[in-house]
């Protein structure tokens, strides 16, 4: 079927995207689901990141790519094998296929699934296909989804079934933003009642992080970052206290408010300062989560010494370490509940036509969390 996807071909573009236009929008041939898979109708397709960072090349990915990795949509057809969906089911789409049989998710960690890395590295389905051309030209999957489009055919085990209830322009952000802020609080460091937290980085999956961990009972919640619009956002979704980077040593206003230092401090600004304030703001004995994806070459220096002399832990959190069918209709359920505020952090919805200047406002911290819609 002929369908209109953002396609990059080339990474690296200058900015500003809305006048370099490394995402054009073209019309390309999409094959029928196969064996296992399943084809969607894309209703919201959130702007994040992890896109980003294949534009500007810091994530580099094979090309051409047809991309977006986060959505949320309706079955339209199923490939053989598939008896769990039926048309018209609507579905969160996953960025990591989990083949359910390799160690990692054989120990519970799906996440981690090994032939899922391996496929999204390659730029194809779980399977190894690749379902996407242009005029005889095959496209790349990005992370199994190519969502930044009309409709996709992606692996069953890139998909959860959701509530039917939920909006599916706020249920897109579940798929990558929800789980991995909110996941990086409940599933990675497990965040007791009464804890102490920072987070570091306000976009969607840091204020995703935010409400996660008001949800699971933070006593306080210090939310730190450049940008003063962004601070305002963490107030008024709960943190207890603001400090911005760029003012001050923030380093000692975190350690004074938390008298010393936080239990608990996320990173997911994808910089090297970030997480180094991260660290730096913990306690000691505390544990310091990073969700940030900086670029591969991107080193820390550490004092290993503290690590022992400290019992500091300081852990890595993949799409926070979900296991999606499970932790996807959980969240939910809370959302529905008016106790994971997901909806507020949705601040615009951008035509497909648009996604340029979104990600222009995106890479200048003018937006936390765009969605494109389609009719």
């Amino acid at each position: 079927m002929k369908i209109k996807a953002a396609v990059l071909r080339q990474m690296a573009a200058v900015p500003p995207y809305a006048s370099s236009r490394p995402l054009v929008i073209e019309t390309v041939d999409l094959a029928p689901p196969g064996p296992g898979e399943v084809l969607i109708k894309v209703s919201a397709a959130g702007l994040c990141h992890s896109d980003l960072s294949v534009i500007n090349g810091d994530r580099p990915r094979p090309m051409p790519m047809a991309l977006g990795h986060e959505a949320a949509g309706v079955v339209q057809s199923l490939g053989d094998g598939v008896t769990d969906l039926k048309a018209g089911d609507h579905v969160v789409v996953v960025f990591v296929p989990s083949c359910g049989h390799c160690p990692p998710c054989a120990e519970g960690r799906p996440a981690l699934c090994e032939p899922g890395a391996a496929a999204n590295g390659a730029g194809t389905l779980l399977s190894g296909a690749r379902r996407i051309s242009h005029v005889g030209q095959v496209l790349h999957h990005h992370l199994g989804c190519s969502v930044f489009a009309e409709y996709a055919t992606v692996s069953r085990h890139s998909l959860v079934k959701i509530d039917s209830a939920v909006a599916l322009d706020e249920a897109a952000l579940f798929g990558c933003a929800v789980l991995t802020g909110v996941g990086a609080v409940v599933n990675t460091a497990q965040v007791p009642l009464g804890a102490s937290v920072a987070v570091v980085g306000l976009g969607g999956v840091g204020l995703a992080a935010l409400i996660g961990a008001q949800c699971a009972g933070a006593r306080q919640i210090i939310a730190v970052d450049l940008s003063d619009d962004k601070l305002a956002q963490a107030r008024a979704l709960g943190a207890t206290h603001t400090v911005n980077a760029g003012q001050g040593d923030a380093l000692a206003q975190v350690r004074e408010l938390s008298a010393g230092g936080v239990e608990y401090a996320f990173e997911f600004a994808g910089s090297i300062p970030a997480l180094d304030l991260a660290y730096r703001i913990t306690r000691r004995g505390g544990t310091t989560v990073t969700a940030g994806l900086p670029p591969s070459t991107a080193t820390l220096p550490l004092a290993a010494v503290n690590l022992v002399a400290e019992e500091r832990t300081l852990k890595g959190s993949y799409i926070g370490t979900c296991v999606p069918s499970r932790d996807v209709p959980r969240y939910m359920a809370l959302y529905r509940q008016g106790r994971l505020p997901v909806d507020k952090l949705l601040t615009g919805r951008i035509a497909l036509e648009d996604i340029n200047h979104g990600f222009d406002l995106l890479r200048e911290g003018k937006a936390i969390r765009q969605v494109i819609v389609f009719d």
